[in-house]
């Protein structure tokens, strides 16, 4: 019996919605299991030597997400790391695509009420305006962070310690980390 093999790249993204820990959990899981963790975002304001809110004034989320993009095609020549990805990654169908020809993706699976909690600098995330606006982003984008998912984990009313401990659990179960 043979089984599906991917080649190249063995990267775990994360995905979800702003505030949901996806940054948390890399930098957890890398601690915990020696592997480098990077953030999609940081990746994008190293390249351009700009931040993620600056970029949205100046370029627009078009320009943005090209720039993510290309910041996650970057990543091909890497092994083995653990990528925090910024909540929006879904809206461009080639970075899903990416993700998963690069690896594995989990989908941190959280409402609004728990992101609204986390979300403590709003001037930092340009694509949140308002508690309302976010509920219709949120809405729009959980069947794209769904379709992303290779897993799913709920993370209501979980702390960051205790989803680290569950992810890495499974993420063990499959041989992923």
């Amino acid at each position: 019996m043979t089984s599906a093999v991917k080649h190249g790249c063995d990267h775990v993204f994360f995905v979800g919605f702003l505030g949901a820990g996806k940054s948390t959990l890399a930098r957890n899981l890398g601690r915990m299991f020696h592997r480098r963790f990077v953030d999609t975002d940081r990746l994008v304001e190293r390249r351009c030597g700009s931040t993620v809110t600056k970029l949205f004034e100046e370029f627009g989320e078009e320009r943005f997400r090209e720039l993510e993009t290309a910041a996650l095609e970057g990543l091909r020549g890497e092994r083995s790391l653990l990528v925090s990805c910024g909540g929006g990654i879904v809206e461009t169908p080639r970075n899903i695509e990416l993700m998963h020809d690069m690896g594995f993706c989990v989908y941190l699976d959280g409402d609004l009420d728990d992101s609204l909690r986390q979300i403590r600098r709003s001037d930092t995330r340009p694509d949140f305006r308002s508690a309302e606006h976010a509920a219709r982003l949120l809405e729009h984008r959980r069947p794209l962070y769904e379709q992303a998912a290779d897993l799913t984990v709920d993370i209501r009313g979980t702390s960051f310690t205790d989803v680290s401990y569950t992810v890495a659990e499974l993420l063990l179960e499959r041989g992923l980390i």
